[in-house]
């Protein structure tokens, strides 16, 4: 069988725009070294909306930003600044820690907003989880164009195309445009993947994929993807973990006591701020929406 688990994901309507999210779920915590997937839009803001999420911290764990439309204001405690578009993926390591915020850019306030995109985030390997903070911003990605198909390589090496998107272990993350009878094989070599339909419609071997469902792979088993009308696919995956992540609010660790500390630094305001947006932040909440299961 292809799909061994399928996952459908929790919905959360946050005014404008629903957020889909997929990853952690009870049954399963990670794909690879994916240990959250938000998928969020299409959407269109109403005049004078705007997506604003208030300084925030992370720990132990990357995080990447994939749009398919609209922009993003990143700023990080580290001075970063970006104005993220579809294309071009951020990936800001978190290590032993981080505070970022995400905000619609002054100019798209002026009409009406759109989101869509991803939001993804990756565990990073033992040994290396307290790694410097670090940010970088990539446009310059490999693209194949092939049987009625453009298939972005974000992360890892995929059809032969390696993207120079930093990794910390095995990954792969890309993002497929099937057009009209589009096809494209999905490569077997990562020990885990998942694929996740945001648009259109499109065929896995076959078997019709369910919008915003992630659709978890048999390991080792090559497939394909076919589009009849059109649609847009995201693929991800990568090296399996041996031991356990756990996951409290925006914080992921190997170790419950460092996300315990973490916790109790972000009460105690021992995060750096973000230059340039230092008078809000988000207060850590006592029943967060993201929660590792036991």
């Amino acid at each position: 069988m292809t799909i061994i688990q399928t996952l459908t994901p929790t919905s959360h309507d946050l005014g404008g725009f629903t957020v889909r999210r997929a990853l952690p779920a009870r049954e399963r915590t990670m794909i690879g070294p994916f240990i959250f997937v938000d998928e969020f839009g299409p959407a269109e803001l109403a005049l004078g909306e705007a997506m604003d999420v208030r300084p925030h911290p992370h720990i132990n764990l990357a995080t990447v930003t994939w749009l398919f439309e609209g922009a993003i204001d990143h700023r990080d405690s580290l001075g970063s600044f970006a104005t993220i578009r579809p294309g071009q993926v951020n990936l800001m390591t978190a290590g032993s820690g981080i505070v970022h915020s995400e905000r619609t850019p002054p100019d798209e306030r002026l009409g009406r907003p759109k989101l869509y995109g991803m939001q993804t985030w990756l565990a990073l390997p033992d040994g290396q989880e307290e790694m410097d903070a670090a940010f970088e911003s990539l446009a310059d990605l490999p693209v194949l164009e092939d049987n009625n198909v453009s298939a972005r390589v974000i992360m890892g090496s995929l059809w032969g195309k390696s993207a120079p998107t930093t990794t910390y272990c095995d990954t792969i993350y890309a993002e497929i445009v099937l057009g009209c009878n589009g096809y494209i094989p999905i490569d077997a070599r990562s020990e885990e993947r998942a694929v996740m339909l945001v648009g259109g419609e499109a065929e896995l071997d076959g078997q019709t994929m369910e919008p915003f469902s992630l659709l978890v792979l048999k390991p080792g088993e090559p497939m394909s993807l076919r589009s009849r009308h059109g649609g847009r696919v995201v693929l991800l995956g990568g090296e399996a973990f041996s031991s356990k992540r756990h996951v409290f609010w925006n914080f992921v660790s190997s170790s419950r006591e460092r996300i315990q500390q973490a916790k109790e630094d972000w009460r105690e305001g021992r995060f750096p701020k973000v230059p340039g947006d230092e008078e809000e932040w988000i207060p850590l909440p006592e029943k967060p929406k993201t929660v590792s299961y036991p």
